[in-house]
């Protein structure tokens, strides 16, 4: 997996502090910056989203959705390879997420390696 120049980095936006720590930590092991935010809102305000070369985004969050963050992304015309998580998706959502541009729509709990695999078709992109 290549390793990202410290000014591209991936994001991870979900409101569980456990699965952000989880995730960077993961994320860290392979040689992957990664900030972590506990909603969408931070992330948006965060000054970091051209910064992204990937975003990892939990479908249900308090405040604004994991869907509605690529609605309003896609919506700026920022384009950031997303890859959702969620213990709450079904089939309409995945299709609906994937239809929008995601690369990846994993189900909690997720093996790592699915997810690493997502990242890297992410940053490939």
């Amino acid at each position: 997996m290549t390793i990202l120049e410290e000014s591209s980095r991936i994001a991870i936006v979900d409101d569980d502090d456990l699965v952000r720590s989880a995730l960077q930590g993961l994320l860290k092991a392979v040689g992957l910056p990664a900030r972590a935010f506990a909603s969408a809102e931070e992330f948006l305000q965060s000054g970091q989203l051209h910064d992204t070369a990937c975003l990892i985004a939990d479908i249900r969050m308090s405040g604004m959705s994991g869907l509605e963050l690529q609605a309003r992304l896609n919506a700026e015309r920022i384009r950031i390879p997303t890859i959702f998580i969620t213990a709450h998706g079904d089939e309409r959502m995945r299709m609906q997420a994937l239809r929008a541009g995601a690369v990846e729509f994993l189900a909690k709990p997720f093996d790592n390696n699915a997810l690493l695999e997502g990242v890297r078709a992410a940053l490939e992109r």
